[in-house]
Protein backbone atom coordinates (compact mmCIF):
# COMPACT_ATOMS: atom_id res chain seq x y z
CA UNK A 1 0.00 0.00 0.00
CA UNK A 2 1.15 3.51 -0.85
CA UNK A 3 0.20 7.19 -0.91
CA UNK A 4 -0.26 8.93 -4.51
CA UNK A 5 0.71 12.50 -4.98
CA UNK A 6 -2.75 13.61 -3.67
CA UNK A 7 -2.56 12.29 -0.21
CA UNK A 8 -5.23 9.42 -1.29
CA UNK A 9 -4.26 5.73 -0.44
CA UNK A 10 -3.58 3.31 -3.14
CA UNK A 11 -3.13 -0.05 -3.96
CA UNK A 12 -0.06 -0.22 -6.94
CA UNK A 13 4.02 -0.16 -7.23
CA UNK A 14 5.99 2.61 -8.60
CA UNK A 15 8.53 1.42 -11.30
CA UNK A 16 11.52 2.83 -10.55
CA UNK A 17 12.26 2.71 -14.00
CA UNK A 18 10.47 5.87 -14.61
CA UNK A 19 11.07 9.41 -13.37
CA UNK A 20 9.34 10.14 -9.91
CA UNK A 21 5.78 12.17 -9.49
CA UNK A 22 5.63 15.27 -8.25
CA UNK A 23 5.67 14.87 -4.19
CA UNK A 24 3.18 18.17 -4.02
CA UNK A 25 5.80 20.45 -2.14
CA UNK A 26 6.34 23.18 -4.29
CA UNK A 27 3.76 25.49 -5.90
CA UNK A 28 3.64 24.53 -9.83
CA UNK A 29 1.59 27.12 -10.76
CA UNK A 30 3.16 29.13 -13.70
CA UNK A 31 5.55 31.38 -12.54
CA UNK A 32 5.07 33.99 -15.09
CA UNK A 33 1.78 35.10 -13.80
CA UNK A 34 0.95 36.06 -9.89
CA UNK A 35 -1.64 33.99 -8.04
CA UNK A 36 -4.38 36.67 -9.08
CA UNK A 37 -3.14 37.49 -12.56
CA UNK A 38 -3.70 33.98 -13.21
CA UNK A 39 -6.86 33.33 -11.85
CA UNK A 40 -7.71 36.36 -14.34
CA UNK A 41 -6.63 34.57 -17.32
CA UNK A 42 -8.45 31.11 -16.42
CA UNK A 43 -11.61 33.54 -16.29
CA UNK A 44 -10.98 34.81 -19.35
CA UNK A 45 -10.12 31.40 -20.71
CA UNK A 46 -13.67 30.10 -19.77
CA UNK A 47 -15.03 32.97 -21.99
CA UNK A 48 -15.30 35.30 -18.76
CA UNK A 49 -17.90 32.93 -17.23
CA UNK A 50 -18.25 30.98 -13.88
CA UNK A 51 -18.90 27.55 -15.21
CA UNK A 52 -17.76 24.63 -13.51
CA UNK A 53 -14.21 24.46 -15.26
CA UNK A 54 -13.08 27.80 -14.17
CA UNK A 55 -14.02 26.87 -10.46
CA UNK A 56 -11.62 23.68 -10.92
CA UNK A 57 -8.98 25.21 -12.21
CA UNK A 58 -8.94 27.93 -9.23
CA UNK A 59 -9.07 25.77 -6.93
CA UNK A 60 -5.76 23.78 -8.35
CA UNK A 61 -4.36 26.91 -8.48
CA UNK A 62 -5.08 28.10 -4.91
CA UNK A 63 -3.68 24.29 -3.79
CA UNK A 64 -0.77 24.82 -5.53
CA UNK A 65 -0.16 28.78 -4.24
CA UNK A 66 -1.11 27.38 -0.77
CA UNK A 67 2.28 25.37 -1.21
CA UNK A 68 4.20 28.27 -1.60
CA UNK A 69 3.93 29.38 2.40
CA UNK A 70 6.99 27.82 3.32
CA UNK A 71 5.47 27.84 7.50
CA UNK A 72 3.95 24.71 7.81
CA UNK A 73 1.70 26.06 10.45
CA UNK A 74 0.50 29.16 8.51
CA UNK A 75 -0.25 26.84 5.51
CA UNK A 76 -2.86 24.50 7.67
CA UNK A 77 -5.73 26.25 7.89
CA UNK A 78 -5.68 27.34 3.88
CA UNK A 79 -4.55 23.41 3.73
CA UNK A 80 -7.62 22.74 5.11
CA UNK A 81 -9.65 24.59 3.30
CA UNK A 82 -8.46 23.36 0.03
CA UNK A 83 -8.69 19.55 1.38
CA UNK A 84 -12.65 20.20 2.01
CA UNK A 85 -13.37 21.93 -1.51
CA UNK A 86 -11.44 19.40 -3.21
CA UNK A 87 -13.57 16.39 -2.45
CA UNK A 88 -17.04 18.73 -3.31
CA UNK A 89 -16.02 19.97 -6.63
CA UNK A 90 -15.83 16.39 -7.61
CA UNK A 91 -18.83 15.87 -6.37
CA UNK A 92 -20.72 19.16 -7.52
CA UNK A 93 -19.12 18.84 -10.74
CA UNK A 94 -17.78 15.45 -12.07
CA UNK A 95 -14.11 17.00 -12.31
CA UNK A 96 -11.23 15.59 -10.87
CA UNK A 97 -7.99 17.04 -10.86
CA UNK A 98 -5.24 17.19 -8.12
CA UNK A 99 -3.06 20.15 -7.42
CA UNK A 100 0.14 18.08 -8.12
CA UNK A 101 -0.95 18.09 -11.65
CA UNK A 102 1.33 20.38 -13.44
CA UNK A 103 -0.92 22.94 -15.38
CA UNK A 104 0.17 25.30 -17.83
CA UNK A 105 -1.31 28.83 -18.81
CA UNK A 106 -4.74 28.85 -20.83
CA UNK A 107 -5.93 25.60 -19.96
CA UNK A 108 -9.57 25.35 -20.71
CA UNK A 109 -12.18 22.79 -19.03
CA UNK A 110 -14.91 22.96 -21.98
CA UNK A 111 -17.42 21.31 -20.36
CA UNK A 112 -17.91 19.38 -17.34
CA UNK A 113 -18.52 16.14 -15.99
CA UNK A 114 -16.88 12.14 -15.77
CA UNK A 115 -13.32 14.58 -16.01
CA UNK A 116 -10.50 12.36 -14.24
CA UNK A 117 -7.71 14.10 -15.08
CA UNK A 118 -4.26 12.72 -13.44
CA UNK A 119 -1.68 13.19 -15.67
CA UNK A 120 1.99 14.25 -15.06
CA UNK A 121 1.43 17.45 -17.05
CA UNK A 122 -0.82 19.31 -19.14
CA UNK A 123 0.84 22.24 -21.04
CA UNK A 124 0.01 25.38 -21.84
CA UNK A 125 -3.56 26.55 -24.55
CA UNK A 126 -5.38 22.69 -24.20
CA UNK A 127 -8.66 22.02 -24.68
CA UNK A 128 -10.40 18.88 -22.56
CA UNK A 129 -13.93 18.40 -23.08
CA UNK A 130 -16.17 16.04 -21.13
CA UNK A 131 -16.02 11.98 -19.83
CA UNK A 132 -11.97 12.53 -20.04
CA UNK A 133 -9.82 10.10 -18.63
CA UNK A 134 -6.27 10.59 -17.89
CA UNK A 135 -3.33 8.72 -15.81
CA UNK A 136 -2.32 5.18 -15.32
CA UNK A 137 -2.81 2.03 -17.62
CA UNK A 138 -2.04 -0.65 -15.15
CA UNK A 139 -1.56 -0.34 -10.98
CA UNK A 140 2.03 -2.19 -11.52
CA UNK A 141 3.00 1.23 -12.89
CA UNK A 142 1.17 4.09 -10.76
CA UNK A 143 4.06 6.52 -11.41
CA UNK A 144 3.16 5.66 -15.40
CA UNK A 145 1.20 9.13 -16.39
CA UNK A 146 1.34 10.93 -19.66
CA UNK A 147 2.14 14.43 -20.84
CA UNK A 148 0.06 16.70 -22.32
CA UNK A 149 1.98 19.31 -24.75
CA UNK A 150 1.04 22.71 -25.90
CA UNK A 151 -2.10 23.37 -27.53
CA UNK A 152 -3.63 20.21 -27.68
CA UNK A 153 -7.10 19.39 -28.49
CA UNK A 154 -9.06 16.71 -26.49
CA UNK A 155 -12.40 15.57 -27.89
CA UNK A 156 -15.31 14.34 -25.43
CA UNK A 157 -14.72 10.64 -24.17
CA UNK A 158 -10.56 10.46 -24.77
CA UNK A 159 -8.68 8.10 -22.18
CA UNK A 160 -4.72 9.09 -22.56
CA UNK A 161 -3.18 6.52 -20.55
CA UNK A 162 0.72 5.43 -19.18
CA UNK A 163 3.66 6.89 -19.32
CA UNK A 164 3.97 8.43 -23.06
CA UNK A 165 3.38 11.78 -24.08
CA UNK A 166 1.13 13.79 -26.40
CA UNK A 167 3.20 16.27 -28.78
CA UNK A 168 2.43 19.93 -29.06
CA UNK A 169 -0.70 20.24 -31.68
CA UNK A 170 -2.12 17.56 -31.77
CA UNK A 171 -5.70 16.97 -32.35
CA UNK A 172 -7.21 13.86 -30.28
CA UNK A 173 -10.64 12.96 -31.61
CA UNK A 174 -13.85 11.81 -29.47
CA UNK A 175 -13.52 8.47 -27.61
CA UNK A 176 -10.30 7.43 -28.76
CA UNK A 177 -8.10 5.54 -26.27
CA UNK A 178 -4.20 6.68 -26.29
CA UNK A 179 -2.01 4.70 -24.94
CA UNK A 180 1.27 5.55 -26.98
CA UNK A 181 3.16 8.94 -27.86
CA UNK A 182 1.60 10.82 -30.51
CA UNK A 183 3.68 13.13 -32.65
CA UNK A 184 3.65 16.25 -32.79
CA UNK A 185 0.23 17.76 -35.26
CA UNK A 186 -0.64 14.68 -35.14
CA UNK A 187 -4.82 14.29 -35.10
CA UNK A 188 -5.26 10.81 -33.72
CA UNK A 189 -8.53 8.93 -33.61
CA UNK A 190 -9.78 5.08 -32.48
CA UNK A 191 -9.17 2.31 -29.80
CA UNK A 192 -6.59 2.34 -29.80
CA UNK A 193 -5.71 5.12 -31.26
CA UNK A 194 -3.65 5.94 -34.67
CA UNK A 195 -2.85 8.91 -36.35
CA UNK A 196 -4.84 9.07 -39.31
CA UNK A 197 -3.67 12.59 -40.04
CA UNK A 198 -0.87 14.78 -40.04
CA UNK A 199 -1.30 18.39 -39.64
CA UNK A 200 0.31 21.58 -41.78
CA UNK A 201 2.49 23.01 -39.36
CA UNK A 202 2.05 26.22 -41.29
CA UNK A 203 -1.11 26.51 -40.46
CA UNK A 204 -3.28 27.55 -37.07
CA UNK A 205 -4.19 24.76 -35.11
Amino acid sequence: MIKDNDNNKMDGYLDPALPPLADGSTNQNPIELGFWALIKEDFNTHERRFVQGFWVLLLHRYGNWRMGIRNRYLRIPFSIIYKVLFPLTEILFGISLGYTVKVGRRVKLEHFGGMVLVPREIGNDVTIRQNTTMGIAKKSQLNAKPIIGDRVDIGCGVAVLGNIKVGHDCIIGANAVVISDLPPYSVAAGVPAKVVRVLNINQDT
